[in-house]
């Protein structure tokens, strides 16, 4: 496909998107999309449309939350107005559409690519926030144990009370695996820690536990390492209740991505998007 025929395409694209004013949803009108896609008329584009809602329903999502019914108002020759049928389509809809067109169509062919490509920059970015999740819910559970580290110490002045409290901890948040049983599971290098290859939703749990942890030994003034180590047990315990009580089992869930390999590849990412910035040409004003 030649390059002056996708800038157009890609012009027209985005000029016919529009914004649902209450949730800020984009669609596209199907009309519109008719005349985008190479169709001359309703009938055959009709047809098209059929066959994307079943695939959509195929897929598993409802076809109205993506296919809206809609009415809108055309200009007649005579200078009138008539009310005309419409469907509004989610970037979803469209890309099903698309995907459903005649391939020997050029517009079609740039339609599926289009819409496969944004709705992949979508995965993208909800991708990376899962990571960024993740590299936070890490920073702070490192943060929680240093804490519940230091308030153990100034009890017990015993530098391996923590250790042995926490896998204990541990233990309790696994169904009696312990640290190095989880470890092995997972295949966590030597010297490395296990939450680094937790997913974020155990590291989240491992530092829930923590922070109520810290509160009771200073709230109920606990002073020895059964005491302390009795409380971190329980709310461990409780915490893989909850999580097993909505069908999470801590110790079922599969090993993820060495977190630190996950910060430097954003951190990179973030370089990179510095370097790639470009000034706008002119002032605001000019724009």
């Amino acid at each position: 496909m030649e390059k002056a025929i996708v800038i157009r395409l890609h012009a027209d694209f985005e000029e016919m998107v529009r914004k649902d004013p209450e949730s800020g949803t984009e669609f596209w009108c199907a009309r519109d999309l008719q005349r985008l896609l190479g169709y001359a008329e309703w009938r055959n584009f009709a047809k098209v449309i059929d066959k994307a809602i079943t695939a959509c329903q195929n897929a598993g999502y409802d076809p109205r939350h993506h296919f809206v019914d809609v009415n809108k108002m055309v200009a007649l020759g005579s200078g009138g107005q008539r009310q005309i049928e419409d469907i509004g389509l989610t970037r979803y809809a469209c890309y099903l559409i698309a995907q459903n067109g005649d391939p020997a169509k050029e517009e079609i062919a740039f339609a599926q690519t289009y819409f496969a490509v944004q709705t992949r920059k979508q995965e993208i970015i909800e991708k990376r926030l899962a990571e960024v999740e993740r590299v936070s819910a890490r920073k702070k559970l490192s943060h929680s144990e240093k804490e519940l580290s230091g308030i153990i110490f100034e009890r017990l002045r015993d530098n391996e009370s923590f250790g042995r409290i926490r896998s204990k901890g541990d233990m309790a948040l696994f169904g009696g695996r312990t640290t190095q049983d989880m470890k092995r599971k997972l295949t966590v290098p030597k010297g490395r820690a296990l939450a680094d290859y937790l997913p974020t939703i155990t590291i989240k749990a491992k530092d829930f536990a923590n922070e109520i942890t810290n509160f009771n030994i200073k709230q109920n003034d606990l002073g020895t390492e059964k005491g302390i180590t009795g409380e971190h047990v329980k709310n461990n315990r409780e915490v893989r209740r909850l999580l097993v009580d909505r069908g999470i089992v801590p110790e079922a869930l599969p090993p993820v991505e060495d977190v630190k390999k996950t910060e430097r590849r954003l951190k990179s990412e973030q370089k990179q998007l510095h370097r790639e910035a470009k000034p706008l040409e002119g002032s605001v004003e000019e724009l």
